[in-house]
C-alpha cells in the first residue's frame, strides 16, 4: 500500500511539471506555471522521504532545509540582470546532484549499471561545462579558442567511451570514478572556448544536459518522477537550444567545434565618426513621433533600465499618445527569455512586447527607434559581411527607422567582438552614458 501512495505521489508530481512547462510558454500563465512546478518538486520531496531509511531522516531533512533557506535567500536577493549567472550555477547544481546519487548508489552497493555510470558522466559534463558558463558569463573567464582544441576533444570524448566500455565489463567504483573525470575534463574544454554571443545557446544545451543526467538516474533508481522530470528538461532544453541555434543561424556543431571568428580590416572603424546626439534631441523626437520601438538588449540589463524605460513608455503614450511598443530578438541578452524577463519584472504590458518576426516590418513606418544596448542583434554585418561571426544571423532592422538613438556607453564592439556601421549611419544618433541615467533623463525631459 505504501508502495502504492508513492507512485501516485509520484505520478502527481510529474504531471504537475507537465503542466507546469506548458503554464511557462506563454508570460500570461507563466506564474501559475511556475507555482505548479513549485508545488511538484515539493510533493516529490516529500514522497522520496517516506522511501530513505529511517536512520537518515535528522541529516537528511536538516541539510534539506538548510538548502530551502538558502535557496529561498538567493532568489530573493539575487539581480535580474545576472539572472543567467543563476541558470547557469543551477545547471551545475542538477549536473552534480546527478553524479553525487550515481556515486552513492555505487558506494552502497546498489547500483552499478549502465545507467548510473551514464548519469555520472552527463551530470558531471553539466557541472563542469555550468561552471566555465557562470566564470564567462560573470566576466572573470574570457579565453579564445586554442590549436588543437577540437583534436582533445574527440580524444577525451574516446577516452570516456573506452572507459565507458571497461565499466560495463568490470563494473567497478574506480572505472565509474575514471568515467567521472573524463566527463569533467570534457566539459571543460567544450566550453571553455566558445564565445560570448553563444551563450545563449550553450546555456540550453547545458539545462538539457542535467536533465537527461538526473532522468538516467532515475532508471537506475528506478524513480518515475526522476525519469519523467529529466526527460521533460532534457526534451525542452534540446528543443530551446535548436531553437536559439536557428535564431543565430547557428548550428550546434559550429558553436562548440568552429573556429573563433578573426577581426578582419572590414571592421575597423577608426576612420569613421559617429554623430553625438543628446537628451534634448531624444525627448523631442520622441515626443513629436507617431511610432516608437525600444529595442532592449543586455545594456537594459547591466544599468537596471527597465523601471525607467517602462515610465519613458508610459509618459509618451499617456501625455504625447505615441504608439510604443518593445522589439525583443530570441537571443537578447545572455540566456533566453533575458529580456522578456527583466520588461515583467518591470510591468511592461505583454501586448507591447513583440518577437523579431512580429516587429521588423515595424521598423519601416517608425519614426523613432531606442536602441539601449542591444549592439550584436543589431549589426547590419549579419546581412552584409561573409567574414563576420554573425553573418547569417537574422537581426532586428533598427536602420529602417527614420531615426536611431543607439544608447552606449562607447563605440566599442558587442559581446560577440563585432563592429557596428550601425553606429556611423546618418540616420543614427548616439546616446554615449549609462543607460539608465540617460532614459531617466529623458523621460524628466518629457
Amino acid at each position: 500500500m505504501r508502495d502504492e501512495g508513492l507512485y501516485i505521489i509520484y505520478v502527481m508530481a510529474s504531471l504537475l511539471f507537465i503542466f507546469a512547462i506548458k503554464g511557462l510558454s506563454h508570460p500570461k500563465t507563466a506564474k501559475t506555471g511556475n507555482d505548479l512546478a513549485i508545488f511538484g518538486m515539493l510533493l516529490g520531496v516529500i514522497g522520496t522521504l517516506f522511501v530513505l531509511p529511517a536512520e537518515n531522516d535528522f541529516w537528511i531533512v536538516a541539510v534539506a532545509l538548510i538548502a530551502a533557506v538558502l535557496g529561498v535567500l538567493w532568489g530573493q536577493t539575487v539581480e535580474m540582470r545576472v539572472l543567467p549567472q543563476m541558470i547557469a550555477l543551477l545547471n551545475g547544481v542538477g549536473g552534480l546532484s546527478s553524479l553525487l546519487v550515481g556515486l552513492a548508489q555505487m558506494m552502497r552497493g546498489t547500483a552499478y549499471t549502465s545507467d548510473a555510470c551514464l548519469g555520472i558522466a552527463i551530470g558531471s559534463v553539466a557541472l563542469s561545462g555550468s561552471v566555465i558558463a557562470f566564470l564567462k558569463l560573470q566576466g572573470i573567464y574570457r579565453l579564445k579558442r586554442l590549436p588543437f582544441f577540437n583534436l582533445i576533444n574527440v580524444l577525451v570524448f574516446c577516452l570516456i567511451c573506452v572507459l565507458w566500455i571497461r565499466f560495463l565489463i568490470d563494473r567497478t567504483m574506480m572505472t565509474a570514478c575514471l568515467v567521472g573525470v573524463a566527463a569533467l575534463l570534457l566539459g571543460l574544454i567544450l566550453t571553455m572556448p566558445v564565445g560570448g554571443a553563444d551563450m545563449p545557446i550553450v546555456i540550453s544545451v547545458l539545462n538539457a544536459l542535467s536533465g537527461f543526467a538526473a532522468s538516467a538516474i532515475g532508471f537506475s533508481l528506478i524513480n518515475i518522477t526522476l525519469i519523467m522530470t529529466g526527460a521533460l528538461v532534457g526534451a525542452s532544453g534540446t528543443i530551446l537550444a535548436l531553437f536559439m541555434s536557428k535564431a543565430m543561424n547557428r548550428n550546434l556543431a559550429s558553436v562548440f567545434f568552429g573556429k573563433a571568428h578573426q577581426m578582419t580590416e572590414t571592421e575597423n572603424a577608426l576612420n569613421k565618426t559617429a554623430h553625438a546626439g543628446s537628451v534634448e534631441d531624444a525627448a523631442f523626437l520622441m515626443q513629436n513621433a507617431n511610432k516608437v520601438i525600444i529595442v532592449p538588449g543586455y545594456g537594459m540589463a547591466a544599468a537596471g533600465a527597465q523601471y525607467a524605460l517602462k515610465n519613458m513608455a508610459d509618459i509618451l503614450e499617456k501625455k504625447y499618445h505615441v504608439e510604443v511598443k518593445f522589439a525583443i530578438h530570441p537571443v537578447a541578452g545572455r540566456m533566453p527569455g533575458h529580456m522578456n524577463v527583466l520588461l515583467a519584472e518591470a510591468k511592461v504590458d505583454y501586448e507591447k512586447v513583440a518577437s523579431l518576426e512580429e516587429i521588423n516590418g515595424d521598423f519601416e513606418t517608425a519614426d523613432v527607434a531606442y536602441v539601449i544596448g542591444a549592439n550584436d542583434i543589431t549589426n547590419p554585418r549579419a546581412k552584409t559581411d561573409s567574414l563576420s561571426s554573425l553573418y547569417g544571423m537574422p537581426i532586428l532592422d533598427v536602420s529602417k527607422a527614420k531615426t536611431v538613438f543607439f544608447v552606449k556607453r562607447s563605440l566599442n564592439a558587442g559581446y560577440a567582438g563585432v563592429d557596428n556601421p550601425l553606429f556611423f549611419e546618418n540616420n543614427t544618433l548616439m546616446l554615449y552614458g549609462d543607460a539608465k541615467k540617460i532614459t531617466e533623463e529623458i523621460t524628466a525631459d518629457l
